[in-house]
């Protein structure tokens, strides 16, 4: 008898976590993310990731690929989502690729994500270097010469970036090409390069953006300034002044979670999530610089997911609540 109750409270248990992840809106759906190269992206998908297991679903490896290509599977559906979608920098891919009659994209997961030249603060305030046009004058761009040539480089992007073309317009509009150079390539090798620089004691020209590890290793203000630009020059004439008045070049952006549109009307449980999901600025910078510290496998990221969501578990969980009542 005894035996048959234990058999009988082994199965009561089994089926009771059956129906519990057959209840789940996710069960048996498969999630294919995507993302660049960039290992700083990798925190904010996975915690993308760890919400879309919590709610059942299936989720595959996240695949690395270039932006453009990410665009194009997602809206093919050979891949599910991007965690990274920069608006409005990227906004030329994403109606290329098809716009909103291919892609969901509700709500804003990071805001008020800037971007543009910074130069070491020191050489800054010896030099009264306050915009990025001042270089045409050429013993200020020899300063920042890192390759001998006697101009400036910019530690700039990859190549085929939006920022790598961006950069190129406004030293072309800027009348600058005498005077200085992009440095494009690797953009972690060449950032590495120009923080080794800056701990020298030398001057450094670069362009970043936030959320980047960087930021929080080179404190604008503390240890670095932006530069401002004379005037807009971006892709479709867009004005890059801030409401301050203050123009670094390049709009602050939002990131934004897109996926691929069928996708998510047949799944309204995600979609929901995908609108709902929000990650303050400072706390990507803050995990990004602990990846560039040597925290940076993937067994230290899933920690630093970990961490994330137990230190916002109820934020957590009202994504979850949200996500499961829309599916209902």
């Amino acid at each position: 008898m005894r035996h048959y109750f234990i058999w009988a409270l082994a199965l009561t248990s089994l089926f009771a976590r059956s129906v519990c992840a057959a209840a789940l809106p996710g069960n048996g759906v498969v999630v294919k993310p995507v993302q660049s190269s960039l290992a700083e992206e990798a925190f904010q998908t996975e915690l993308v990731n760890r919400a879309l297991e919590t709610l059942g679903y299936d989720v595959q490896p996240t695949n690395e690929v270039d932006y453009n290509v990410a665009y194009t599977a997602i809206a093919n559906g050979d891949a599910t989502y991007l965690a990274v979608n920069w608006k409005p920098q990227m906004e030329e891919m994403y109606d290329n690729a098809g716009g909103d009659g291919k892609f969901y994209r509700q709500g804003t997961y990071i805001a008020g994500a800037a971007q543009g030249y910074l130069i070491d603060k020191k050489t800054a305030e010896k030099y009264h270097i306050r915009t990025l046009d001042q270089l045409r004058d050429p013993k200020l761009a020899k300063l920042f010469d890192t390759d001998g040539d006697g101009k400036a480089d910019i530690s700039g992007c990859n190549p085929g970036w939006v920022c790598a073309n961006v950069i190129d317009e406004q030293i072309k509009g800027f009348n600058l090409q005498a005077t200085v150079t992009q440095n494009q390539g690797n953009y972690a090798a060449i950032i590495a390069d120009t923080l080794a620089r800056y701990h020298q004691g030398k001057p450094v020209l670069y362009y970043t953006w936030t959320p980047y590890w960087l930021s929080a290793e080179l404190v604008p203000g503390r240890d670095v300034v932006w530069l401002q630009v004379p005037h807009s020059i971006y892709p479709g004439n867009q004005d890059t002044r801030l409401p301050n008045g203050s123009n670094y070049g390049f709009p602050v952006n939002n990131q934004h979670i897109v996926a691929n549109k069928a996708w998510a009307q047949q799944n309204p449980a995600a979609a929901k999530l995908f609108a709902v999901m929000t990650l303050p600025v400072a706390d990507a910078n803050a995990q990004n610089r602990q990846m560039h510290q040597g925290e940076n496998t993937p067994q230290a990221i899933s920690r630093h997911v970990d961490s994330w969501i137990a230190a916002h578990r109820q934020q957590f969980d009202s994504w979850i609540s949200a996500a499961e009542a829309a599916a209902d």
